[in-house]
């Protein structure tokens, strides 16, 4: 797996991280805040900010941004972690799918969406540092992490509320299939929060009542419903369900 591929799959395990952005109260001085996020389609982050908060009034001045992601573990030196440097640039809140994806993600975000203060912002990635571990490290490009197959208006993007409804309505006992054999969990319940063309996440609950997202990656890309559907077949034979 090339290193663009592998940190592409690492941000799409992640769902928050550190923005950076460059003090418009302090000149030239970096202003660092956590941010939550959700990938789009492309593998493009998208934040919900306040038009009041810091970060955004330093992102109006100069969109110029970097945002870290990394892995929760204790020994941060030796694991996993993505340094992402691009442009953030406002785009509509009232995009229907965009809204649907975040909120599946985020549901403790809905009552901003009632605030006029809040805006969507996509960080455009143009270059990407990633630090696999110890002695496995590099400068990648933002079109090598995002290639041209991985489009805004793909059709997946449009089908993907209906792909979800599908499988949490009707297939659950596979999504609980797929959590024990990938992943060698006991689910009592699932459920997929958003697919995308390199897999899909599904938050699980265990027997204890603690719930957690699990990440599952296909074999292959997909671009819309009809390959999804083949992809999660495939899946269900190995599960055996």
């Amino acid at each position: 797996m090339s290193l663009a591929k592998e940190a592409l799959q690492f941000l799409r395990s992640t769902r928050s991280g550190v923005l950076s952005t460059l003090s418009t109260k302090f000149a030239g001085y970096p202003f660092g805040s956590v941010a939550p996020f959700v990938l789009d389609h492309r593998g493009q982050p998208i934040i919900l900010i306040s038009t009041i908060a810091e970060h955004t009034q330093n992102i109006i001045a100069n969109p110029k941004v970097s945002l870290l992601v990394f892995a929760g573990d204790e020994d941060m030196q030796a694991s996993g972690r993505l340094t992402l440097m691009g442009e953030a640039k406002i785009i509509d809140k009232e995009d229907a799918d965009l809204r649907a994806r975040y909120l599946r993600y985020l549901p403790q975000a809905a009552s901003y969406f009632e605030m006029h203060d809040f805006s969507f912002y996509r960080i455009e990635i143009a270059q990407a540092r990633y630090i696999a571990g110890f002695g496995k490290m590099g400068w990648i490009s933002g079109d090598a992490m995002h290639p041209a197959e991985l489009t805004e208006n793909s059709p997946l993007a449009v089908q993907e509320t209906g792909i979800i409804e599908h499988m949490n309505a009707d297939h659950v006992h596979s999504l609980i299939a797929y959590s024990q054999h990938f992943h060698h969990i006991n689910a009592t319940h699932a459920e997929m929060l958003g697919i995308d063309a390199d897999g899909f996440d599904a938050k699980v609950t265990i027997v204890d009542g603690k719930t957690q997202t699990l990440r599952f990656n296909f074999e292959q890309p997909i671009q819309d419903a009809q390959s999804a559907r083949m992809a999660l077949v495939s899946m269900s034979k190995a599960a055996k369900v």
